[in-house]
């Protein structure tokens, strides 16, 4: 059929698929470093209990057969190297059923883990991810010219991202109908990054143009997406823009960096294709099918997103072929952090010896200034955020993360960026205070060189020892 491929957008194929491995890159590395902490079998959540609770038709995953630390990490690191592959083109030397062999390996692998990975992994990216993954294995290799329904589902998932967060927007907090939002925005999201403090410190008009530009880019542009070439490459390299700065005003995991993906895949380059043959009969209709699966699967998210009732980031099916987003549809006006602190004194008073843990990338000592982590995500600094904002955030697992702190677990301080105890000397008492941080003023930072200053708020967990935090959990 010679309206199935389009093979100009030969190019166009080739940067997304290269771009997504990256990103999987990424997801992969993450998990593989972070899981024995978060849901390993000694974990804060961990999977064995999961899986005894949740039964495999709810969350599909090859932890539901088996699960171990090692087989979870071989997984892991499996999905490293197969990203690693796809982005050196190995998909390419294989004929066309290995390349989609190949593709559905880390689907496969990242489905499993985030359908246990319980609040650590309830984040939009990494069902969009799933998503964006579960297109890409069938998008093709070297042996054909790229399908034009996959190329169209891909801009029909870009669609739903941004005019989907451009709706919960306007529907949300009232700051954004009033342009106003940017005014609290960089100073109270999840984690800041280095040029945050100078995004929010912007004058006030230019926060209202961010807005206003914000809200053209995702309720406007997404339907330009479906125009003829070349309005539709201006239209993804608009959205490229939007999310490039986005990147360079704070960490958002691989969010951007995703979304950026998917409006390459709207973008046609110059190229000359190779001639090729015309797509296999079996080909092709494994893709029509895959195409009317999704077509009929994107109910939901529809019906979702011209509701009133609008829910941000939710999966439909235990798949995670077509879903919801959205962000940001309020916005704290202040900042509060939970301070974690320890003391090795047998009896904890408030002039007792405490010092404080370190987290890598949320606000902690205000003389710290803010690092670039993303695309890598850090998970557990990124929960600590929500738990700042209510304690029920943080009901399933901050007493788990408390406990592993009086242990000195050693899986549990990788994830921080320091802790304040010897190895062989855990704290006999941990406690945790609410603050409340601000940006400090341009003549603050000139005169004490810290870009933060906070305030004691309250307390947010008594002073607790081992055996206290054992009966809790």
């Amino acid at each position: 059929m010679d309206w199935f491929t389009a093979s100009d957008y030969w190019m166009t194929r080739l940067v997304f698929q290269r771009a997504l491995a990256a990103v999987y890159l990424v997801a992969f590395l993450t998990a593989a470093l972070q899981f024995r902490a978060l849901i390993g079998r000694r974990g804060m959540l961990p999977v064995p209990r999961f899986v005894g609770q949740v039964p495999f038709r709810r969350a599909p995953s090859l932890f539901q057969l088996h699960y171990s630390d090692r087989f979870f990490a071989v997984c892991a690191w499996t999905g490293c190297a197969v990203s690693v592959a796809l982005l050196a083109g190995l998909d390419s030397l294989l004929p066309l059923w290995g390349g989609i062999l190949l593709w559905l390996v880390p689907w496969v692998l990242y489905l499993s883990i985030v359908n246990v990975g319980q609040t650590w992994y309830s984040f939009g990216w990494e069902s969009l991810l799933l998503e964006v993954g579960f297109l890409a294995v069938f998008l093709g290799n070297d042996e054909v010219a790229p399908p034009v329904v996959v190329l169209f589902l891909l801009r029909w998932i870009l669609f739903r991202v941004e005019f989907g967060a451009g709706l919960i927007k306007m529907r949300g907090d009232e700051c954004w109908r009033k342009l106003t939002c940017l005014d609290h925005h960089h100073e109270t999201q999840p984690m800041p990054g280095p040029l945050s403090w100078f995004f929010h410190h912007l004058p006030r008009p230019l926060h209202r143009v961010e807005v206003a530009a914000n809200h053209v880019t995702q309720l406007v542009v997404p339907f330009l997406l479906f125009a003829p070439q070349p309005v539709a490459t201006a239209a993804a390299a608009l959205m490229i823009v939007t999310q490039l700065w986005l990147v360079l005003s704070g960490n958002f995991a691989w969010l951007n960096w995703i979304t950026i993906v998917l409006a390459l895949s709207a973008v046609r380059f110059p190229s000359d294709p190779p001639s090729v043959p015309a797509a296999p009969l079996w080909y092709e209709s494994v893709v029509l099918a895959v195409a009317a699966l999704l077509v009929g699967l994107s109910y939901h998210p529809v019906r979702n997103m011209i509701s009133r009732r609008q829910v941000m980031n939710r999966s439909f099916d235990p798949l995670h072929l077509v879903n919801t987003y959205g962000a940001f549809g309020s916005v704290t006006r202040v900042r509060h952090e939970v301070v974690v602190e320890g003391t090795a004194d047998d009896v904890p008073r408030e002039d007792s010896d405490w010092r404080e843990y370190e987290f890598k990338g949320k606000p902690g000592d205000p003389r710290r200034w803010p690092r670039q982590f993303a695309p890598y995500h850090l998970r557990l600094d990124w929960l600590m955020w929500f738990a700042a904002l209510s304690p029920a955030y943080a009901g399933s697992w901050f007493g788990a993360l408390v406990e592993r702190l009086l242990e000195n677990d050693r899986d549990t301080l990788k994830l921080l960026r320091r802790s304040p105890f010897p190895p062989d000397e855990p704290p006999r008492y941990v406690r945790a205070r609410l603050f409340r941080y601000r940006y400090t003023t341009w003549r603050e930072l000139r005169e004490t060189g810290a870009c933060w200053e906070r305030t004691y708020v309250r307390e947010y967990l008594p002073p607790t020892r081992l055996a206290e935090t054992a009966q809790r959990s």
